[in-house]
């Protein structure tokens, strides 16, 4: 199954930039001036479309949130390491993003960011260790 998450955006140009930077693959076939799709893992992807594009597809312009309006949903996902989560979580701050809380459970390590645009991300790593304390 692929996934795909539609974001309004207030540029595309600068969330092509902010994505880029944080080390996620522009898929060029899937990207116009109207909308920017990233890969974030296999037959996973987060497009990038501007707010026209994303209103007129929605057809519904006032659920179209901005940077000042708290995201709806987060996206989470799972990485290779605690380092990896570290790493791509510097990358969106240098890149400009906003970095928010940490969490080190027993069983997981977690962080936050948001993109320009307001969009919340939380990438973690499950403790390989945990299943067997469990």
């Amino acid at each position: 199954m692929s996934l795909f998450i539609t974001c309004p955006v207030q540029s595309v140009e600068r969330a092509t930039a902010f994505y880029t930077a944080i080390g996620w693959t522009l898929n060029a076939e899937m990207s116009d001036h109207n909308v920017s799709c990233f890969q974030i893992a296999p037959e996973q992807y987060v497009m990038l479309g501007s707010r026209e594009m994303y209103a007129s597809v929605g057809g519904v312009e006032s659920v179209i949130g901005g940077p000042d309006t708290p995201s709806k949903v987060t996206v989470s996902f799972d990485l290779g390491s605690r380092e990896a989560v570290d790493e791509l979580v510097e990358r969106a701050g240098a890149a400009g993003g906003r970095i928010g809380d940490t969490d080190d459970y027993p069983f997981m390590y977690q962080r936050q960011f948001d993109d320009p645009d307001g969009y919340h991300y939380s990438p973690f790593w499950m403790k390989p260790d945990a299943a067997a304390d469990a």
